[in-house]
């Protein structure tokens, strides 16, 4: 099986990494040319340099023959774009898609694309199952409370990198519930360190959203 992976963050560093170990055919797509040279010091011939959106950069990577295209970058709008063009353009069989803002999902499926992974809809499912007995708030009752579910990644030009969430000049009516670091979902406390790579899961009153960005965009 030939898989393609567009986007060399944390995320698909360690899916190409996992994959190629258990001897599929492997290939990781990343633009961003400091980061290429990082991953391909360890990973070699997998990975690729070029723009996962571009037509030309698809067609050398092999899309007309993979088998399946993960697009697993941090940007809603360029999954999209690779899963459509990868449908449209080259007929790739399976397109799976991560999905930063839950809001996008239903609009991924019905684009046509296959499959979408949603750590925040992951991370609620997985909280619900813990708690079980119907004592989980349901997300009706949150967007009643006009909370909304806050997926950010910590890049590497964040000033938040490296600060603990202590230290966070947070806005009011925010909490943040989970940080995902290496696939793995953890419970933060006060004390947790963000790193680069890391995608923070926060509840936010819908009107604080847009400061709770900024911290995270502009630091303190």
């Amino acid at each position: 099986m030939y898989i393609i992976i567009v986007g060399g963050g944390n995320v698909g560093y360690y899916l190409a990494k996992t994959l190629s170990e258990a001897n599929h055919e492997v290939l990781l797509l990343e633009k961003d040319r400091a980061r290429y040279r990082t991953i391909s010091e360890e990973l070699g011939e997998i990975v690729m340099q070029g723009d996962g959106c571009q037509a030309d950069q698809q067609l050398e990577a092999g899309f007309s023959r993979a088998d399946a295209v993960v697009a697993a970058t941090g940007s809603d709008d360029d999954n999209m774009v690779v899963c459509q063009m990868a449908k449209m353009e080259f007929n790739v069989p399976r397109t799976i898609s991560r999905v930063n803002d839950p809001r996008n999902e239903k609009l991924f499926h019905k684009l046509g694309i296959d499959a979408t992974v949603s750590s925040t809809k992951i991370i609620y499912n997985l909280i619900e199952q813990e708690v079980g007995g119907g004592e989980i708030i349901p997300l009706a009752a949150l967007n009643r409370g006009n909370i909304e579910i806050v997926e950010i990644e910590i890049s590497k030009t964040s000033p938040v990198a490296g600060r603990n969430i202590k230290s966070l000049p947070l806005p009011a009516e925010t909490l943040i519930i989970s940080v995902i670091r290496d696939d793995h979902a953890l419970l933060p406390t006060g004390d947790t360190v963000l790193t680069i790579g890391d995608s923070v899961v926060a509840l936010v009153n819908a009107t604080h959203e847009p400061d709770l960005r900024r911290v995270f965009a502009e630091g303190l």
